[in-house]
């Protein structure tokens, strides 16, 4: 009979995504790996399999936390542009409030994975494409309660509020302050 698990995977995912949002898929080392989940590193492959397999968990322990919490956001009840600002909000808040400026560990994996990990880049596509729809439905939403014009084409704005989002992660990385990502959300929101 085998030996009882040491640590919970479920934790051992979450801290292995710290790690990985942090340090990016080619900076993390499997001893980083087992420095984080304080574990050794026969009983790392044993779980995971590999580093490429754990880093696969912890995107979508990502995409089931912070990509669903923006979602939630959006389906809040309430004015369509006061919702989208707050989630927007959010956002910047969250990402000037990280003292590494992380950024958004999915836009990380586009950047430097998309060329070369097919896996990877489908589970960023995977995710983006679900934020993008929630946002053309949260258009339509704008559409039908007259807050947005019902000439504008949904899909398009909601592609342009992923391409915003994207932008913000991204300028928040290396912001002073809140000034431009501020600028950013209302001239998004004056578009409407």
């Amino acid at each position: 009979m085998g030996r009882a698990k040491q640590f919970d995977p479920d934790v051992a995912v979450e801290q292995a995504m710290e790690v990985f949002w942090s340090k990016g898929y080619a900076g993390t080392t499997p001893q980083d790996l087992v420095d984080a989940l304080g574990i050794g590193k026969g009983s790392l492959y044993n779980a995971f399999g590999s580093k490429h397999a754990l880093f696969e968990r912890a995107l979508r322990r990502y995409r089931d936390s912070q990509a669903v919490a923006l979602i939630e956001m959006l389906e809040e009840p309430g004015p369509v542009k006061a919702r989208l600002r707050t989630a927007l909000e959010a956002l910047a808040v969250m990402d000037l409030a990280d003292p590494d400026r992380r950024g958004c560990m999915a836009v990380n994996t586009a950047a430097e994975l998309a060329a070369t990990d097919d896996v990877a880049a489908e589970l960023v596509r995977r995710m983006f494409d679900r934020t993008e729809a929630a946002f053309q439905a949260l258009i339509e939403q704008g559409q039908r309660s007259g807050e947005i014009a019902p000439d504008r084409d949904p899909a398009a704005l909601g592609s342009m509020l992923l391409n915003t989002i994207i932008g913000l992660r991204l300028i928040a990385r290396v912001a002073e302050g809140p000034g431009r990502l501020a600028r950013v959300i209302d001239a998004t929101l004056d578009s409407f």
